[in-house]
């Protein structure tokens, strides 16, 4: 059965009509961060309740456990030298690991107060982090540490490359949680989930101009329903994949929802790899799902 909604001719370019969703694990409480090593060949993904982070083996199938008690690992990206960086929701900071296995503090604290909670990250080609931080992780033990929120917001902020000073680049999100860059990185998308604990919050996907070290003329790129939007990737051609209650749906660079990937849970994040960079990869709660596409990912030095 083909796990394809067309909503628009476009779509049909973009997916092959014999691929199918496979699963790749289960038993997950809350599968996120998916990122992909294309030098090991190798999927890691955060599963946020169970403070863990697996891999999967693209050779042989195996699954892992890549690190344990990591404090509610969310966000993960790879930086420009091809060293992980990942978001912990319960210790309220941004982290690198580096080749020796060590973990380098890269954030937790602005204005010399703790940050809320980390969730995701995206490092730009000239080295800088930009990294989202709701309060997802303080608001209960489940999926961080229940605690006081000492930041006035749910801001996004940008980690500089050279001083490692962090500043503010958006302050006026609900709940502000994925992130990506155009392929040109003229823009950045982030997506606002506020729906997730408020009904009256938004449910979209906002895209900014980048102008430098600042975002400037924000406008919501796309609602997205049922739920909310998570994570999401874009592809080559500029195209964004986005997390959705209902799988991940395709919208055009101008916003229109041309078509859905159905996925059978609530889809929480997204990441290409594959040897060719056309396979998609989905954290969908209980389980990691991929389909392989008729379009390639935004390619990285590194991966996604």
């Amino acid at each position: 059965m083909s796990c394809y909604e067309t909503i628009d001719a476009r779509f049909g370019d973009l997916i092959d009509p014999v691929a199918f969703l496979e699963t790749i694990h289960t038993g997950n409480r809350w599968a996120e961060g998916p990122v992909y090593f294309a030098d090991l060949r190798s999927l890691i993904w955060s599963d946020i309740p169970n403070d863990r982070m697996l891999r999967w083996d693209e050779e042989t199938g195996a699954i892992s456990l890549f690190r344990g008690h990591v404090s509610n690992p969310n966000g993960n990206t790879r930086d420009r030298n091809g060293k992980l960086v990942t978001c912990m929701q319960g210790e309220r900071r941004v982290v690198r690991t580096e080749w020796d296995g060590a973990i380098t503090v890269l954030a937790d604290s602005f204005d010399g107060k703790p940050l809320n909670s980390p969730n995701d990250v995206v490092v730009k080609s000239d080295g800088s982090i930009w990294f989202t931080d709701p309060n997802y992780g303080i608001i209960s033990d489940y999926v961080g540490r229940k605690g006081v929120q000492e930041q006035p917001g749910c801001r996004v902020y940008r980690i500089d490359p050279g001083s490692g000073a962090i500043t503010v680049v958006a302050d006026d999100f609900s709940m502000p949680n994925g992130l990506a860059f155009s392929p040109d990185e003229k823009r950045l998308y982030i997506s606002d989930s506020g729906f997730l604990t408020d009904r009256s919050a938004p449910h979209h996907v906002r895209q900014f101009d980048v102008d430098g070290d600042k975002l400037v003329n924000s406008r919501i790129f796309a609602d997205i329903s049922p739920g909310i939007p998570d994570g999401f990737r874009v592809d080559v051609t500029g195209n964004l994949w986005i997390s959705a209650w209902d799988g991940v749906q395709c919208h055009t660079p101008d916003g229109e929802l041309i078509g859905k990937i159905q996925v059978p849970e609530m889809v929480a994040n997204l990441a290409f790899g594959g040897p060719r960079n056309n396979r998609l990869f989905i954290t969908a709660t209980t389980s990691v799902y991929a389909v392989f596409l008729n379009v390639r990912g935004q390619k990285y030095p590194f991966g996604t």
